[in-house]
């Protein structure tokens, strides 16, 4: 489903009647009538429905003369026509004879045409019956003072598509019934307050297509009557608070194909009626907290085709009652919307999110839309896994209502537009398969965390001085925690804790750094210190993951990395930041021959704080953040080759719990410090820097055996098993002797102790010899 535009939308809200009512009365009637009249030759003369801008309908005689090429008016004209269709001719200027000869002349269309100067076309005559003129795609360059004085019942008024350059204060003066005013689409470079102060029943007016980069404050002041403004494609990369000020009837608002970098929330809480709204096309990076609070009567909101959208922030969408349709597609670089994102929605029905780059939609998100019926989510790049639980078949009906009268629970179906097309991209065994088909049992109980490719940049270019602003989401279960690293080695956090004091900066670790298991950095299970922070108020992350740096110098400048952390293990992505030097300090690095982008430290240096038997913690320091590091290691035997395993370190990294060894047993470990994937030449020095950092140690030996003898859970049971027997034997064997003995050895009969004592210690030593017979 392709979504409309609000210019579309205004329309059908203006012309409700017409849209339902003028087909069933067009099916009823012919399309065109007979007019027996003399006409023009080459012309056609028929009698048309027509409707005003009012809605109201007519039977109305026409005299098509449209595409002959003419260069005057043609004659004769019936007296009586209503509408003179003259489009896409080479008329430059009007026949007043003719003109006075048409009292009931009411829609004029002489649009395409050599017009350049709007007095040709009015001063001519007095055309009191004329409701609708169209002059779109001639050549008038000025609008002079009164310039449709002579048209004082005016309603509909198409002035796009020329070369407007200028419009005096009074142009409009004397059409105090004009109703619809299309200037779009000229070379307009201002917005002038005065030109609509001769409009007081204006209810639409097109204003998009001309270069016009602010608008003045209160220039709608005059227009108590609007309904539908549409502001596309004017360049607008702001909005001053009051700049919508006075608009207390608009209904529609467009402003397509902007530069807007943020939602203009305060001058929209100026537009208290607001029922549709179009910022699609726009460069808005983010939907953040409290964008679209509390528009209480907005019905339909648009947010597509936007290239550098990443993310909806919690609360985005809040308290927004009347609202039925949200349409968010075709962002490619949409990637995260916050579980909370949508609050209070209580009557949206339609939730558009296809051809996005959206991996998950958070069941939080569902559960939020108590009248959701149908959800658009075809063209993602999908992972089906613990967060797509809510979309498999068997949980379709997640949604659970609460019938207020009756008092039961009932079941809420979400419908999928175009399931088939929505497919699972990840995990690669469900790659292609059709969500709606997996079942829940298919998909992972839990979720590693994720950072969209598409997030980040892999290259970003700031002033020196200026402020960068990165934004980095991932999505997880359980939900991650984001920090990112410097290229100085800096891991900065958000500062929960200086929000409470009233600070503003970020959380700046000690050095103490991050723990991991020996498996795979991707699903391992780090353990986070407990570090105090410090305050540190040129850097700032956000709750959310976004990294600010203010005044940003150039020894700055270099990789900086966003890691994504759960219990289950991390997702990092990178992006290079390069900081362009003021001229004078261009000039001086150049003759310094100075190097924005640091290179690598060669005094990184791997050692061994504590060792264990089946454990070693590595400690390391270096002052840069690396794209890729990784830990290396094998274990040491002289007769034969061991293999090598290795695993990836998180950025920011500086000591590592290698476990799982085995005692007595020598290993060598090496620390790999990785480049940027776009560093392509690099010196001979760099690259002996970078070479790996290695360090050998042998693990602790296994502590003395106590005087109970230690078992494997297997040994010591087949050792209980023969004991028993071994038992079962020396009972019957002393019965025996203690037969056949009974005279002769009498006085060296043996305790049951002692008799179990020798069979014992022989039983284990035939075990333990057979277990390793290098023992004595």
């Amino acid at each position: 489903m392709r979504p409309t535009s609000v210019l579309v939308g205004s329309q059908r809200l203006l012309c409700v009647f017409v849209s339902v009512c003028v087909p069933a009365v067009l099916a009823s009637l012919p399309h065109a009538l007979p007019w027996h009249v003399s006409c023009p030759v080459r012309c056609v003369c028929q009698i048309k429905p027509w409707f005003s801008p009012d809605s109201a309908y007519h039977e109305a005689p026409t005299v098509d003369c449209n595409d002959l090429l003419l260069t005057k008016l043609p004659l004769p004209i019936p007296p009586n026509t209503h509408t003179l269709l003259l489009q896409s001719n080479l008329l430059s200027e009007l026949d007043i004879a003719v003109l006075h000869g048409l009292p009931n002349l009411t829609d004029l269309d002489l649009s395409q045409n050599r017009f350049s100067q709007v007095k040709k076309i009015t001063q001519s005559s007095s055309l009191s019956s004329l409701l609708s003129l169209h002059v779109e795609e001639n050549h008038l360059t000025h609008l002079p003072e009164a310039s449709f004085s002579s048209l004082p019942a005016l309603q509909e008024l198409f002035l796009s598509h020329n070369n407007l350059h200028s419009i005096a204060p009074g142009a409009f003066n004397g059409l105090d019934f004009l109703l619809r005013l299309h200037i779009n689409n000229n070379r307009l470079t201002t917005v002038e307050p005065q030109w609509f102060r001769a409009l007081p029943r204006l209810e639409v007016l097109m204003l998009g297509g001309n270069p016009v980069e602010a608008l003045p404050e209160r220039g709608f002041l005059a227009l108590k009557s609007l309904r539908s403004l549409v502001l596309g494609g004017m360049g607008l990369r702001g909005l001053a608070e009051k700049a919508l000020e006075g608009l207390d009837r608009l209904e529609s608002l467009s402003f397509y194909d902007n530069l807007l970098t943020k939602v203009p929330t305060q001058a929209l809480k100026r537009v208290p009626g607001l029922k549709f709204l179009d910022l699609n096309k726009n460069r808005i990076k983010l939907i953040e907290t409290g964008d679209f609070r509390d528009m209480i009567h907005l019905k339909e909101l648009g947010l597509n085709n936007m290239e550098e959208l990443v993310s909806i922030e919690k609360a985005a969408l809040e308290n927004l009652p009347e609202l039925t349709k949200l349409e968010i597609t075709n962002n490619p670089h949409l990637s995260y919307i916050h579980p909370e994102a949508f609050l209070q929605l209580s009557r949206l029905e339609s939730l558009m999110l296809n051809s996005n780059s959206l991996s998950a939609l958070h069941k939080h998100v569902m559960l939020s839309l108590p009248s959701l019926q149908e959800v658009s989510l075809h063209s993602n790049p999908l992972r089906c896994d613990c967060l797509f639980h809510w979309a498999t078949e068997e949980a379709s009906h997640f949604h659970i209502e609460r019938d207020t009268k009756t008092d039961t629970q009932m079941a809420h179906t979400v419908r999928f537009i175009q399931p088939q097309a929505t497919l699972c991209s990840e995990p690669p065994e469900l790659r292609a398969r059709r969500v709606r088909e997996v079942s829940s049992r298919e998909m992972a109980a839990s979720c590693l965390p994720m950072i969209p490719t598409s997030s980040l940049p892999f290259y970003v270019g700031v002033k020196e001085g200026g402020k960068l602003v990165l934004h980095c989401r991932a999505l997880a279960d359980p939900q991650p925690e984001i920090y990112w690293v410097t290229p100085s080695g800096l891991k900065l956090g958000p500062a929960l804790s200086l929000a409470s004091k009233g600070l503003r900066g970020t959380c700046l670790p000690t050095s103490k750094g991050f723990n991991h298991t020996s498996t795979s950095s991707m699903s391992t299970k780090p353990v986070r210190d407990r570090i105090p922070c410090i305050p540190f108020k040129h850097y700032r992350v956000l709750p959310e993951g976004t990294l600010e740096i203010t005044k940003i110098t150039p020894s700055e400048a270099g990789l900086y990395t966003c890691v994504a952390e759960n219990i289950l293990g991390a997702d990092t992505r990178t992006v290079t930041v390069g900081v362009r030097r003021k001229e004078r300090k261009r000039k001086r690095a150049m003759a310094a021959n100075l190097n924005v982008f640091p290179l690598f430290r060669s005094d990184v240096r791997l050692e061994v704080r504590e060792l264990g038997e089946h454990y070693a913690i590595l400690y390391w320091q270096h002052g840069h953040n690396h794209h890729s590091t990784r830990l290396s290691w094998q274990a040491i035997y002289s007769n034969a080759h061991m293999p090598t395993y290795t695993t990836r370190i998180l950025a920011g990294t500086q000591s590592f719990n290698l476990t799982h060894l085995q005692a007595e047993t020598f290993y060598r470990v090496c620390l790999h410090l990785g480049i940027s994937e776009g560093t392509k030449h690099v010196s001979r020095r760099s690259r002996e820097s970078r070479k790996p950092q290695c360090v050998s140690f042998r693990t602790k030996d296994i502590p003395e055996s106590q005087p109970s003898l230690q078992l494997s859970p297997e040994l010591t049971s087949t050792a209980v098993t023969l004991l028993l027997l071994a038992f079962i034997l020396l009972l019957l064997a002393g019965q025996v002797w203690d037969t056949e003995l009974s005279e002769g050895v009498g006085k060296f009969r043996s305790s049951p102790l002692q008799d179990i004592t020798c069979p014992k210690a022989l039983i284990i030593n035939q075990k333990t010899e057979g277990s390793n017979k290098h023992l004595p």
